[in-house]
């Protein structure tokens, strides 16, 4: 078993009002040093069911290109599904410990599915107020069901739901990304990965904080994936680097948040940015988040897409395993 879950870090923080000295982050960090004060970031929102389709690939163009995020609505993945994820992910965080260990990450597991505190090579020692699951959910054959919760009993059905609406997006999210690109539709996801695409769901869990000016959930990075699909509660916490600073993102109801994610960054050949962002936590209020990664097979190698490089766009990426890729990033080596 993994030593200290914030979870139960948590719990006696709370009583005594204070935290341990591994999750104070530095003061360049702290966010009730560093945020923008009063101030939401309106990130662009995108409506998915514009019958324009010009328009729509023009606005994720300029997301990608000038944001690396933006936010999509009328989506076409029914409130009810994502009401139905959301409730069962919250369930399994609210179950006694000892019925989260089950699904445990294994201690010598080169994956990063299970249940989990520690994610990468810590910082200085530093430590994020966050617990987490990670599962597979697609492709059939990448799926692992020994970390899927059995507990609540409708956790697979609630996944499996959302999973079946999720690919509509992650297509149209593609062709989107490609056509701005200039290359055909289907080329992005191709190169990325094709039909062995993997969508890694993750909950991350960020328990109340009795100081949540001084925490981090999760410290400033870019995702590694291609592009990351999120599903936030109704606690805000997101913050976004933007000119120098750190804003709270505004986040509307219903919609989803998408991150342009490192692989993107690569494919295009750095057209598209990754979005750097972190995640604060509330003094009152358990925030919970379920991003989905959409991420290539391990062996797959990536590289700036060859249409997008020539003798005046030279590579500015190497071509690479994205398992190799991942395991640079998480452990803080340079690629």
């Amino acid at each position: 078993m993994e030593v200290g879950r914030v979870q139960d870090i948590a719990s006696s923080a709370l009583f005594s009002g204070s935290i341990p000295a591994e999750f104070v982050r530095p003061d360049p960090e702290q966010p009730g040093i560093t945020t923008v004060k009063g101030q939401l970031l309106a990130v662009p929102v995108i409506d998915f069911k514009n019958p324009d389709e010009d328009s729509v690939i023009k606005a994720i163009d300029d997301a990608s290109r000038n944001w690396g995020m933006f936010q999509i609505i009328n989506h076409d993945i029914p409130n009810e599904a994502i009401a139905h994820l959301q409730a069962v992910g919250k369930a399994f965080f609210e179950l006694p410990p000892e019925e989260k260990e089950v699904y445990a990450k294994p201690p010598d597991s080169k994956s990063v599915e299970g249940y989990g505190t520690k994610l990468q090579k810590e910082v200085d020692g530093k430590k994020g107020w966050v617990d987490h699951l990670f599962h597979i959910i697609w492709p059939p054959s990448a799926i692992n069901f020994k970390f899927w919760p059995q507990n609540p009993p409708s956790y697979r059905v609630a996944n499996e739901e959302y999973r079946k609406h999720l690919h509509g997006v992650v297509d149209k999210l593609f062709r989107s990304l490609s056509l701005g690109l200039g290359l055909e539709g289907h080329e992005l996801k191709q190169s990325a990965g094709g039909d062995k695409l993997v969508y890694l769901l993750k909950i991350n869990y960020y328990p109340p904080c009795p100081c949540p000016d001084l925490a981090l959930g999760v410290p400033a990075h870019t995702d590694m994936s291609t592009i990351t699909i999120l599903v936030p509660n109704d606690v805000q916490g997101l913050q976004a680097f933007r000119d120098g600073h750190w804003y709270n993102v505004n986040y509307i109801p219903n919609a989803l948040v998408i991150h342009i994610g490192d692989q993107i960054e690569i494919l295009s050949n750095g057209k598209y940015k990754s979005v750097l962002h972190r995640t604060t936590v509330k003094k009152d209020r358990a925030r919970i988040s379920w991003p989905v990664f959409l991420e290539p097979p391990p062996e797959f190698e990536v590289g700036p897409h060859p249409k997008l490089v020539d003798q005046d766009n030279p590579p500015k990426y190497k071509t690479k395993k994205y398992g190799e890729y991942a395991y640079c990033k998480l452990n803080k080596i340079p690629q």
